[in-house]
């Protein structure tokens, strides 16, 4: 057995405030790493403190939109924080991004990401618009055989 890691950077171009499936982005940014693992995981870690990341249904698009919604719910713009000074949307951004998180792992066997079969990766900007965001990708596990 020969154990393998692999890291890269995935740059987003910046989005207004909702809920972006990001999978096929990521399988094509470490595509040629998956193929080399047969048992393993992948971990993606956002580098930002006011989007996050999550696994969620990826075939209907309402979902998107509804999640939208619950953060929103969730955490509403306010202007009576006292971190407002880079806009109401900023601190309600921090406070979505520390209840969601900036991370997940998702396990790797025979060079494919095994997520279910409705499951996808999203990107969940809260800001009006956050910029560009980055996310760093390991790979790691065993090597395949040939």
């Amino acid at each position: 057995m020969t154990y393998f890691c692999d890291q890269s950077t995935l740059v987003l171009k910046g989005r207004q405030r909702g809920c972006y499936l990001i999978t096929s982005e990521i399988e094509k940014k470490c595509y040629e790493a998956l193929a080399k693992i047969r048992l393993g995981t992948c971990h993606l870690f956002l580098t930002h403190t006011s989007a996050s990341l999550s696994i969620n249904e990826n075939a209907d698009p309402d979902v998107r939109t509804d999640m939208s919604k619950i953060m929103t719910g969730l955490v509403p713009p306010k202007d009576d924080f006292a971190h407002n000074y880079e806009g109401s949307d900023d601190m309600p951004a921090h406070g979505l991004c520390s209840l969601m998180g900036v991370s997940v792992t998702i396990p790797i066997k025979d060079c494919r990401l095994q997520m279910g079969t409705w499951q996808g990766v999203y990107l969940n900007e809260h800001r009006h618009f956050g910029g560009d965001r980055k996310i760093i990708i390991t790979i790691q596990g065993i090597e395949k055989t040939m």
